[in-house]
């Protein structure tokens, strides 16, 4: 008879299987459902509340998503850690300031995308107020539902994991900030008029660069760990490729720090530098990482084959400047999370491997030849 129950099995070791991991989440959403719902009621007891703006469930749900999200993801982590020693990959570990990005980025997707639910219900259901007991099981719901899937994302963390998070961030963030901008034309002028107001939606947007660049240097040094660096030229070819990786998420997030409109210099030599470095690494990544797929190789060569099309347009006449960022920035980051997801194959296979090899001998005594 076991010594202990399955519930007590999971709290002591949350992240020991996938099983554990999956029943932690759920124990964490419902702490969330649980804190959410009681703080609701406090909140919204005996009134009417909007669906959208100011003192709405809207509001509650997205900022109490955000901070559950947070809380859920940190803890993850704390998780993980505990039981890292024990797993492949403890070397590549998160730092502090890894973590706290992450964090930050995963709260701002809940609370962006919690906000603009909320506003197009409230355009589905325009006047209607919601009762104050719904409004509070309503916000603990979202709250349950961020801390269940930031504290699965942190348990469960890969590159391919990492790079779907970037990209639902830099989307989130980026059509937040289009629908949010005061001025209706900016999209006449460039990109980075989006960033160059007083309002929510400069601030959206350089914030949304900033934290995307600190993800890019998160992810440069964990999804080349696993690369293959048997001899030395391929450990240099590593450390090229992630000083490169490193290099594009300084000059991203240099972008968000120096708008256009105050430092138009420096926004300008962080913008074009980020695309050279991009092209070089494109350029020698046979050289630097010999192991890397040669489908994915042609498709950087095909990606700045069209970045040098779209450049004459633009010298042309053809295109404005916008459309040009916009579809290079598109074609930028889409490569680096294609390069996530197949140094994530190559993770995935190393683990196999690890646990392959740290698996007891299998009796050969009734083996089939």
């Amino acid at each position: 008879m076991s010594d202990s129950s399955p519930l007590t099995r999971v709290l002591r070791q949350p992240a020991r299987s996938a099983e554990a991991k999956e029943s932690s989440a759920l124990l964490v959403g419902a702490a969330a459902l649980v804190v959410g719902t009681l703080i609701g009621l406090f909140v919204f007891w005996d009134q009417d509340v909007p669906i959208s703006g100011r003192g709405s469930v809207g509001v509650y749900a997205a900022v109490g998503g955000a901070i559950a999200a947070i809380a859920a993801f940190v803890f993850g982590c704390a998780m993980r850690r505990s039981r890292a020693r024990s797993i492949p990959g403890y070397h590549a570990r998160l730092h502090w300031f890894d973590v706290a990005a992450l964090a930050l980025a995963l709260g701002v997707i809940a609370l962006l995308g919690f906000t603009g639910l909320a506003s197009l219900l409230s355009e589905s259901f325009v006047g209607a107020l919601v009762y104050g007991i719904p409004a509070a099981v309503l916000g603990g719901v979202a709250m349950a539902i961020a801390a269940y899937m930031s504290y699965l994302s942190a348990v469960n963390l890969t590159p391919m994991l990492l790079s779907l998070v970037l990209a639902l961030f830099l989307a989130v963030g980026a059509l937040a900030s289009m629908l949010s901008a005061s001025d209706p034309l900016w999209w006449t002028k460039n990109l980075s008029t989006l960033g160059i107001s007083d309002d929510i939606s400069a601030l959206t947007f350089n914030v949304t660069l900033i934290i995307a660049g600190v993800m890019v240097t998160t992810i440069a040094h964990y999804a080349t760990a696993f690369l293959p660096a048997d001899g030395a030229g391929e450990r240099r070819g590593r450390n090229l490729v992630r000083f490169g990786l490193i290099l594009i998420g300084i000059l991203l997030a240099c972008v968000g720090i120096f708008p256009v409109d105050e430092y138009l210099g420096a926004h300008n030599l962080a913008a074009t530098g980020m695309a050279i470095v991009y092209v070089a690494m494109v350029v020698s990544l046979p050289a630097l990482l010999p192991s890397m797929p040669k489908v994915f190789v042609m498709l950087g060569y095909v990606y700045v084959g069209v970045i040098v099309v779209l450049a004459g347009f633009f010298i042309s006449g053809y295109y404005n400047l916008t459309a040009v960022e916009l579809v290079v920035a598109v074609l930028v980051f889409s490569w680096v999370i294609v390069f996530l997801r197949n140094t994530g194959a190559v993770e995935q296979g190393a683990d196999a491997e690890a646990y392959a090899d740290a698996e007891p001998a299998v009796t050969k005594a009734g083996a089939v030849p």
